[in-house]
């Protein structure tokens, strides 16, 4: 499956589709604050299982981070 991921072509091997919590597995995001978006759209927290991503679509993964 290919996708654009932070505005980079990326291939996800052995997914037709893969829901966010799975591609940040797979990508071993470790990052507790992230913003994520499909196609634009703002995934919350709450639909990290349900959110599928499929071939095609644009992903943005942002990581919120604080400091001083």
């Amino acid at each position: 499956m290919k996708i654009t991921l932070n505005n980079r072509e990326d291939n996800i091997d052995n997914f037709t589709e893969i829901s966010i919590r799975e591609l940040l597995k797979v990508k071993a995001y470790s990052f507790k604050l992230l913003v994520i978006k499909i196609n634009g759209n703002l995934v919350p927290r709450d639909e990290y299982d349900k959110a599928i991503v499929r071939d095609g679509d644009y992903v943005t993964i942002l990581h919120l981070m604080s400091g001083g």
